[in-house]
């Protein structure tokens, strides 16, 4: 693959910086591929392991270090796509992409810190919404990797036919395939600052247990999916339907009682709900808002996918 250097570095010295220089790269990467954050710092820390596990010589023998690295990231991201179908198949309900806050918050744990460095940031795009992520999760190991290479990353088709092992008229039409999936699954969303304004309503109605607020508030054919990994207490099969979400819902703030807040937050970019209940984090929420209506809502309570929340 071609070099995609940060600025600032020297690539004909491979040493200590210019190679952590390619950590967020290579975290956003991941992150796309396998839509967990834990994850992507697990391939992250095995591509720079292979890196150094290499000679000296052999390290100075690759022209373009970072190009190694994505290339490397991408065969290990390739790989965990592949045996990740096998391990989903006795997951406990619904697997829900791992929810990310906002970008400032998920390393320091606090908002707008201007000590974070920019590396250790990913960058939250649409190509990182909830509602994104969820249709590459459709898609097979190797048109997720294609299409994420060269549609998000812009890597030309011959460089992805290096990670994919296929030809790059193969890589073509599996990043087509994969464009026309996210086609027929999204719909245009609204502005942020709207969207925010009907999570904000929909808290309200949620807290007042208003069944018919919420109704008005959720597209007729809504889906509400939650994903507790069998480690949280959630509906193991997502609920269909306005008036079923609503009653399910008001339902649960009847239970939950004043055990539980609700507090507007930034999930994958766009606006969402978390809840904490007698003080620690319980769930968060990710919309999506098509028309003014909320179509899907993604609620993420298995414990394990929550880290990068508790540290804010």
């Amino acid at each position: 693959m071609t070099t995609r250097a940060e600025p600032g570095d020297d690539q004909s010295d491979p040493g200590l910086s210019a190679i952590m220089s390619e950590r967020r790269q290579l975290i956003n990467l991941g992150y796309r591929l396998l839509g967990s954050l834990a994850d992507a710092e697990d391939v992250v820390q095995e591509a720079y392991a292979r890196w150094y596990a290499m000679s000296a010589r052999e390290q100075q023998a690759i022209e373009s270090p970072g190009a190694w690295l994505m290339t490397v990231a991408s065969r290990i991201c390739l790989n965990l796509l592949g045996s990740a179908r096998a391990r989903r198949e006795t997951y406990v309900g619904d697997w829900i992409p791992e929810p990310l806050p906002e970008p400032a918050e998920w390393i320091t744990g606090r908002s707008g810190a201007g000590g974070t460095d920019p590396a250790d940031r990913v960058t939250l795009d649409e190509s990182v919404t909830m509602a994104f992520l969820v249709v590459l999760d459709s898609m097979t190991p190797a048109e997720r990797v294609a299409f994420v290479l060269h549609d998000v990353f812009r890597y030309p088709f011959g460089e992805v036919a290096e990670v994919v092992g296929r030809t790059p008229a193969a890589c073509r039409q599996l990043a087509s395939s994969a464009r026309r999936r996210i086609r027929s699954a999204q719909s245009p969303a609204g502005p942020s600052a709207g969207q925010a304004g009907i999570v904000r309503q929909f808290r309200t109605a949620w807290e007042a247990k208003d069944i018919d607020a919420l109704i008005s508030l959720l597209d007729p054919d809504a889906t509400a999916t939650a994903d507790g990994g069998g480690l949280a207490v959630t509906h193991l099969h997502p609920i269909v339907g306005s008036e079923q979400i609503a009653r399910a819902y008001a339902e649960i703030a009847h239970v939950s009682g004043d055990r539980t807040t609700f507090l507007e937050c930034t999930v994958n970019g766009l606006p969402g709900l978390v809840t904490r209940q007698d003080g620690n984090l319980s769930t968060v929420f990710a919309f999506e808002i098509v028309d003014d209506r909320i179509r899907n809502i993604w609620a993420v309570r298995n414990p394990e996918k929550l880290r990068p929340w508790r540290i804010r």
